[in-house]
């Protein structure tokens, strides 16, 4: 039996209410943006009063967290779900896009530019991490295991890849080797590169094919 199954009239309503409240708040934001987020505004669409629904949201980044966590739930289980079915990094990568051309608010609101004056709590972190591991199981599958010498003459020859061994914080516990935390650390920084600038409509009129430029992109990427 679900959580949904033996909620209350009143939990089903305030959940109800809650999920019409950040329907409105994607609606705000992809009108003009997550820093002109206002529950006021929310409220007067709904038809009730601003301290009607501080019941339900304590202020605006309550509702933004919300939202964050919303997003990277849904990247880290569609991503997770992809993984399991047996995608590769290619894979991935093309799921990620398809995940951000779906909705570019809900992408940009996670990857965009940090809303002034907001700092994410400690726990939307944590749903980011489980994408990060999911890159980074991938990256380690395309990586061969080398022996400790070659290993290291490795390192020497790609510094930066020596440099990220040492700051690992951004791969939490995960046991990924040096290359393929190379091959992440390329691979995040890539692909989100080409997906702000297409998302942001800075290909328009260049008269090319942004999935083109992609797919060139992962090529050079993928081993």
């Amino acid at each position: 039996m679900g959580k949904s199954d033996t909620a209350t009239p009143r939990e089903r309503y305030r959940a109800q209410v809650r999920t019409e409240i950040k329907e409105h708040a994607w609606q705000q934001i992809a009108t003009a943006g997550a820093s002109a987020l206002s529950l006021n505004a929310i409220a007067k669409q709904m038809g009730v009063s601003g301290p009607a629904l501080y019941r339900y949201f304590a202020g605006r980044d309550e509702l933004i967290t919300e939202l964050i966590r919303d997003a990277y739930r849904s990247l880290a289980d569609t991503l997770g779900a992809a993984a399991a079915e047996g995608a590769d990094l290619s894979g991935l990568a093309h799921v990620l896009r398809g995940w951000a051309l779906a909705d570019p608010h809900r992408y940009f609101l996670l990857y965009g530019t940090p809303v002034p004056g907001y700092h994410a709590p400690d726990d939307t972190t944590a749903i980011s991490s489980e994408i990060m591991a999911t890159l980074l199981t991938a990256c380690a599958a395309l990586v061969p295991e080398a022996p400790e010498a070659q290993a290291a003459q490795e390192a020497t020859e790609a510094p930066f890849a020596a440099h990220l061994e040492k700051h690992r914080a951004w791969a939490g516990d995960h046991s990924a080797p040096p290359a393929a935390l190379h091959l992440a650390m390329s691979f995040w920084t890539r692909m989100h590169g080409v997906l702000s600038l297409e998302l942001a409509g800075h290909f328009t009129g260049m008269g090319f094919d942004p999935d083109r430029l992609f797919a060139a992109e992962l090529d050079a990427l993928v081993p």
